[in-house]
């Protein structure tokens, strides 16, 4: 029980370090966004006429994905004491 629970951790404290990484770089790049207005400003037509489509991902994606490194950092931790103990 304390290899799962150590597991769930490790899945939780990655998946965290990831979300606030990309919420970093995302902060990053809009605080040193600087438009140009002027070349902007010549582009009106193909800005005008571009759209993008985007699809969402299921909310079931984030609990494979916590299931999958779960398991992952259980052979992980399991490999580890196996081999150093």
């Amino acid at each position: 029980m304390k290899l799962v629970l150590q597991a769930i951790i490790g899945s939780i404290v990655i998946h965290v370090v990831y979300s606030m990484g990309m919420m970093l770089v995302g902060y990053i790049k809009t605080r040193n966004y600087k438009p140009d207005f002027a070349s902007a400003w010549d582009n009106v037509e193909t800005l005008q006429s571009e759209v993008v489509f985007s699809k969402v991902s299921s909310p079931f994606l984030y609990l494979f994905t916590f299931l999958g490194v779960a398991v992952i950092c259980g052979i992980i931790i399991f490999s580890y004491k196996k081999l150093f103990n």
